[in-house]
């Protein structure tokens, strides 16, 4: 296949974006109304979080939000921001019922880690990102930019940080043109697989690595792409895995440049209630390091999704063989540990 520059929705930079705002959705009234009472009866069941489904948030009121969500982040731009969520009057559980019961309606939330969580909890709690079996969602470091194991993700903001903590994001299709353009000696670097460690979360049967390509072009002319260099980096500790190569080396440097160009990637601040949904296919996302409040009460705090999504685009068979295995629809599982029940402790589970 002739490698050519990608077109479409999913192209787009950031300064164009941070020009407008057509990408933040505001909540409107009756869609508040409409998730506070969902919220209060689902409460007042004593449900299990993980046990709500698409069916517990049947509200009309909510389905043109669900489909603005969906339209963006599976058939547009690739991410939405949707404002006004009342967390501020809600507990912790509430706050958890409405996001997880949106989530649902989007797709199916798929496991985040080894223990099963399916609402994940991004929040520093002392872990060392230079540990082969920590991960970055729980540290206050910078990360780079990256991409999870599922079609999207998505993240509530109940409590921002006291400074730092920007989400930023950038066009898996930007960086892919920009590298054909400025790096077409590099570029094929990208194309072939590469090695990444499953940081000890490992599925039955499989490797404590695996290989997949960054940037995956398809027939139809799009793209999809995944992209965490920590893992590639984190995989030369076995010794069966290939040395990465100097060309490798340096397709990743380009590739790491080129997303941090603020004339290619979007940031942006986080305000409690905050929903940021993002496709994991079109776009890498990074976030900046930031300082907490001393308060634990105060502290930064996100719910996590990762969710699965019938209408997700085609894929790859790398994506659900070699790396994630795949739910019953046949999209990316995400972590999958054999003997682990899937759960969304409201505590983190820590």
């Amino acid at each position: 296949m002739a490698i050519t520059a990608r077109s479409g929705p999913p192209l787009w930079y950031g300064p164009e974006m941070a020009a407008r705002n057509d990408w933040v959705r505001p909540l409107a009234a009756a869609e508040i109304t409409a998730l506070e009472a969902a919220v209060a009866r689902l409460d007042a069941t004593g449900i299990d979080i993980a046990a709500i489904g698409p069916q517990h948030l049947q509200e009309p009121a909510l389905q043109p939000l669900v489909e603005e969500i969906r339209a963006a982040t599976l058939h547009g731009r690739g991410f939405i921001l949707v404002r006004g969520v009342p967390v501020q009057r809600w507990t912790v559980r509430q706050c958890a019922i409405a996001y997880f019961g949106l989530g649902t309606l989007l797709g199916e939330p798929v496991s985040q880690n080894a223990m099963g969580h399916i609402l994940g909890h991004v929040k520093d709690i002392g872990a060392d990102y230079a540990r082969p079996d920590h991960r970055g969602y729980q540290t206050a470091a910078r990360l780079p930019y990256h991409c999870d194991s599922s079609d999207i993700v998505g993240l509530l903001c109940l409590k921002p940080a006291k400074a730092g903590g920007k989400s930023s994001i950038v066009s898996s299709w930007a960086l892919f043109n920009e590298m054909l353009r400025r790096h077409p000696d590099l570029l094929p670097e990208l194309l072939e697989p590469v090695y990444r460690d499953r940081r000890g979360e490992v599925p039955e049967g499989a490797e404590p690595w695996y290989a997949v390509p960054v940037f995956s072009p398809m027939r139809d002319g799009g793209l999809v792409a995944t992209y965490v260099r920590s893992a590639m980096r984190k995989a030369q500790r076995f010794p069966e895995v290939p040395r990465t190569t100097p060309a490798l080396e340096a397709a990743c440097d380009a590739l790491d440049a080129l997303a941090e160009d603020p004339a290619i990637h979007l940031d942006m601040d986080f305000q409690p209630g905050d929903m940021q949904f993002v496709s994991n296919h079109w776009i890498m996302h990074s976030r900046t390091a930031y300082e907490d409040f001393p308060d634990p009460a105060e502290r930064r705090h996100l719910f996590r999704l990762w969710l699965a999504c019938a209408d997700g685009p085609a894929l790859p068979t790398t994506y659900t063989a070699a790396w994630q295995g795949a739910t019953a629809g046949g999209r990316p599982a995400g972590i999958r540990v054999a003997g682990v029940p899937l759960s969304a402790p409201l505590d983190g589970g820590w």
